[in-house]
């Protein structure tokens, strides 16, 4: 393994707080994360333990308000905070994204009661967050779902299945959607149900081609009994509420993957000025120099746009289309970086002795989740020219 340490990316910070901030991320990941990833993902373990110390230290609930135990951090802090993690180690990245997607129905859409119950739990007590929102038969069409929420009195009955949940069977809590109404997307209602609610299980872990160290599992709910103080917004609202959250998640899933192309790069660069050919580094072969140019320029331009897209949020204003071309543009990006750190490294790095192989293997499902990118491109075009079949 090239011993040439990777030169921390020059981030333009708003406070000293967030400097801060970025320098305990750093640590944690070097004395944490990194020794472990390679061997965890291998092994196909999740760190649970990581996560629990990760919330004790305030780092899951970066975005949300102090006073239900978040961290008051600008989108553009708490973005750079996820790269970091997502270039240690995309597990953990991605892993802390999916949390506080899991965490916004309530933060952004509860009564001051149930913030005051469940949040300061969710948010810095240790626990796990998923979010429900696909099924087996109902990925991009979200608004096909088939699961149910039946009134019973002051209460609600879930049954159904989601799919593709991350954390599912390891969750403390989950953010679900269900029928309660007509069908298509008026018909759709947020809940907040307990990981531990008599009903649910989890089907065994799916086998993936990267990430296996995080979960991600089919959860059944088989008459999953909750009290109407867990509803989330008002009956109908279910659907708006998760795109809400996905505009949102999309920059965090653009952060995740402009952290792995981070690393690819990183691991390329280490390898080329190390690597001797022909009596000199294969860094001085000017094809070679000119991959490792465009590695760079693109994830220079992706973070300027999902930090661009972090602004516009964090100034209240919309950013839905840019959220979607971050998402777009820096899971591509991640893809075409570490498929090049691969062919840098040539046989090495089609080997596990190098992480490139597993960084190429995590960056593609970047281009799949909340969101493929085709969608992306259409949630573009309907900002651009207006909804199809107009």
């Amino acid at each position: 393994m090239p011993d040439r340490a990777p030169q921390p990316v020059d981030r333009q910070l708003p406070t000293e707080e967030a400097r801060d901030l970025i320098s305990l991320v750093r640590d944690i990941a070097q004395q944490e994360i990194v020794p472990k990833a390679a061997e965890e993902e291998d092994a196909g373990r999740f760190p649970r333990e990581l996560f629990t110390l990760l919330s004790r230290s305030g780092l899951l609930g970066l975005p949300y308000d102090s006073e239900y135990g978040g961290g008051d951090q600008p989108y553009e802090v708490y973005l750079q905070v996820l790269e970091e993690f997502a270039a240690a180690r995309l597990t953990v990245g991605l892993g802390v994204s999916v949390h506080s997607l899991a965490s916004y129905a309530l933060a952004a859409y509860g009564t001051k009661e149930q913030q005051v119950e469940h949040l300061p739990a969710m948010l810095g007590g240790g626990m796990l967050g998923a979010y429900c929102l696909s099924e087996p038969h109902s990925g991009s069409d979200a608004a096909a779902l088939r699961t149910k929420a039946v009134r019973d009195g002051d209460a609600w009955v879930i049954t159904g299945t989601k799919a593709w949940i991350t954390h599912g069977g390891i969750a403390d809590f989950y953010t679900v959607m269900a029928r309660t109404g007509e069908e298509g997307p008026r018909g759709i209602t947020a809940f907040l149900v307990p990981g531990d609610a008599p009903g649910i299980s989890a089907a065994p872990p799916e086998k993936k081609m990267g990430m296996k160290g995080s979960p991600t599992a089919q959860v059944h709910f088989d008459g999953v009994r909750v009290g109407d103080d867990r509803r989330i917004g008002e009956e109908g609202q279910g659907l708006a509420i998760a795109l809400s959250a996905l505009d949102s998640g999309r920059l965090g899933i653009a952060a995740c993957a402009i952290g792995v192309a981070q690393a690819a790069l990183d691991q390329a660069l280490a390898y080329a000025t190390e690597r001797r050919q022909f009596g000199k580094p294969i860094a001085d072969f000017q094809g070679l120099r000119f991959m490792l140019a465009d590695m760079a320029t693109q994830i220079e331009a992706g973070r300027a746009l999902y930090l661009a897209a972090a602004r516009l949020r964090d100034a209240g204003r919309p950013f839905a289309m840019q959220a979607a071309m971050a998402k777009l543009h820096c899971t591509d990006t991640a893809m075409r970086v570490t498929t090049d750190a691969v062919q840098i490294l040539g046989g090495y790095g089609y080997t596990a002795d190098f992480p490139a192989e597993r960084y190429m293997r995590e960056a593609k499902v970047l281009q799949i989740v909340e969101g493929t990118n085709q969608i992306q491109r259409m949630v573009i075009a309907r900002h651009l020219v207006g909804p199809e079949g107009r």
